[in-house]
């Protein structure tokens, strides 16, 4: 059963009295064409109008949809081959971020992502997306692989931050994303990160430094979510909306700020909607971008993701 936000209830009751006029007049046989098509028009109209009004808040609200794509779905619709890497050859394997080799359209390409899970059990297991220092000590190895056999990298973020437990920090989960932003300052392959969900904290981060950095369309990026913000300025979770606007944390926000370099369309509505439509739009941008940045020389791409990561926050007067 599709889950509807609040703001998707009025296009829903459309939808269905559309259905019901439908099946109505098929089991009266009555011609009701013309009905269909002005109801169906209004719909679109209404559609239309709602997802090019957003709010922030709503468009945070349509990164978590439980019906969004995941990292997981992605690349199954992407890839026309994936042998999937594990462990972080220290600790453990961390099922939050899936990493392997991939064949996308006959390119070898390492791709990386945060995974969440749908159901209980399944999100239990996959930490609600949210990586243990050997997570990224994992993605690391990976992106070092992915270096040492000159193989594009792309990474794939959805994550509401990294796991903040006693035992995360034991085990130096600050060390290991320092680390990893470093160390992807400087891997000679091209490096495409794209927040396909939520992009929160240095858990984004932590594998989110590339020569492209995307976003989808209904997607956030920022230092913190907005009802954690709300709980710190105003000791509640009631102002999380405010929050989400103090924040500007879109991917129109972030691309008028710099801190990333393009915006992908979603079929109206969100990524959920249409997991194909999706999966082919993300397929033609990778693939695209990999051409453009495998132009470039190493040192080359090197220099300029230094320089552009670099210059954010820095102002000239």
């Amino acid at each position: 059963m599709r889950t509807l936000l609040e703001f998707e209830k009025p296009i829903a009751e459309l939808e269905s009295k559309l259905e019901d006029m439908k099946t109505l007049a098929s089991e009266n046989n009555v011609d009701v064409s013309s009905a269909v098509r002005n109801l169906s028009n209004s719909i679109e109209e209404l559609r239309k109008d709602t997802f090019s009004n957003l709010t922030r808040w709503q468009r945070v609200q349509l990164s978590r949809h439980p019906d969004r794509p995941y990292s997981l779905d992605y690349i199954e619709l992407l890839c026309d081959e994936f042998h999937e890497l594990h462990g972080d050859r220290n600790v453990k394997d961390d099922p939050a971020i899936v990493s392997g080799l991939a064949n996308i359209d006959g390119k070898s390409v390492m791709i990386i992502g945060q995974q969440k899970g749908r159901k209980t059990k399944e999100r239990q297991f996959r930490n609600f997306g949210m990586p243990n220092p050997e997570g990224y000590r994992k993605a690391l190895r990976m992106m070092k692989m992915a270096e040492k056999f000159n193989i594009p990298i792309v990474t794939l973020i959805d994550t509401p931050g990294a796991f903040p437990g006693l035992e995360a920090e034991e085990r130096g989960q600050g060390e290991a994303i320092a680390r990893n932003l470093k160390e992807m300052m400087t891997l000679n392959v091209p490096v495409i990160c794209i927040v396909i969900g939520e992009g929160a904290s240095g858990g984004a981060l932590g594998i989110g430094i590339g020569d492209r950095v995307l976003m989808l369309e209904n997607s956030w990026y920022s230092v913190i979510s907005p009802e954690n913000c709300s709980t710190i300025l105003w000791k509640s979770w009631d102002f999380k909306e405010q929050a989400a606007d103090a924040l500007k944390l879109t991917a129109e926000d972030m691309l008028g700020f710099g801190l990333v370099d393009g915006i992908i369309k979603e079929p109206r509505g969100g990524a959920h909607l249409d997991f194909e439509t999706m999966g082919k739009t993300l397929k033609k941008t990778i693939l695209s971008e990999i051409k453009a940045l495998s132009k470039q020389k190493p040192e080359e791409r090197v220099n300029k993701r230094i320089d552009k990561f670099c210059s954010m926050g820095v102002v000239v007067e």
